[in-house]
């Protein structure tokens, strides 16, 4: 099971927020602080829609964007697959059941439709209304799979994300970007 952005999409998430700032902000605290935003929790949980979320945003983050501005580029901040990820979950599923688990919104969701044939199960946070770390998100992604958690592999490149799984019983790894899931993958012979 694996996160989609920062493991196998490139994500610009970070670095095209910083541009917007009205101050810069340290990587760390930046990353916090989108976790832990109530506008981009509502957002990935599908309890608000895309207007709200920008109106929402901007004014949380104090961003010198209008509402239209801020959507355009919000939508370009998810890039693509990193290179080899599509050769590499088609190896995987040969012998694997493949699912992704993404804290994700109605705008990158539609954005990627055509990544989701890559997967035999392919959630996203805004359709169950719950997000990660929340063990409800993971409860019901063990139920898609028909799975009991000591049989599933997780890949997030956020610790809190993972730090959850693993509590439910799920093997969790930290990994930030594909190589680190590549290294992960070939350290344990999967």
């Amino acid at each position: 099971m694996f996160d989609l952005g920062g493991v196998l999409i490139e994500n610009d998430t970070f670095s095209r927020l910083q541009t917007l700032l009205p101050q810069a902000m340290a990587m760390p605290l930046l990353k916090d602080k989108w976790l832990q935003s109530p506008t981009v929790r509502d957002f990935e949980s599908g309890k608000i829609g895309s207007q709200e979320f920008a109106s929402s945003f901007i004014q949380e983050w104090s961003l010198p964007v209008d509402e239209q501005g801020f959507i355009a580029e919000f939508v370009t901040w998810p890039r693509a697959y990193y290179a080899g990820v599509k050769d590499l979950l088609a190896t995987l599923r040969q012998h694997y059941k493949l699912a992704c688990l993404s804290n994700c919104n109605v705008l990158h969701w539609e954005k990627f439709a055509g990544i989701r044939p890559d997967f035999d199960v392919a959630m996203s946070s805004h359709l169950p209304g719950v997000t990660k770390p929340d063990t409800l998100i993971f409860e019901k992604a063990l139920a898609l799979c028909d799975m009991r958690p000591d049989e599933v592999w997780f890949f997030d490149d956020a610790m809190a994300n993972v730090q959850a799984a693993i509590k439910l019983g799920i093997k969790g790894f930290h990994c930030d970007g594909f190589n680190a899931v590549r290294n992960c993958l070939d350290e344990y012979d999967l």
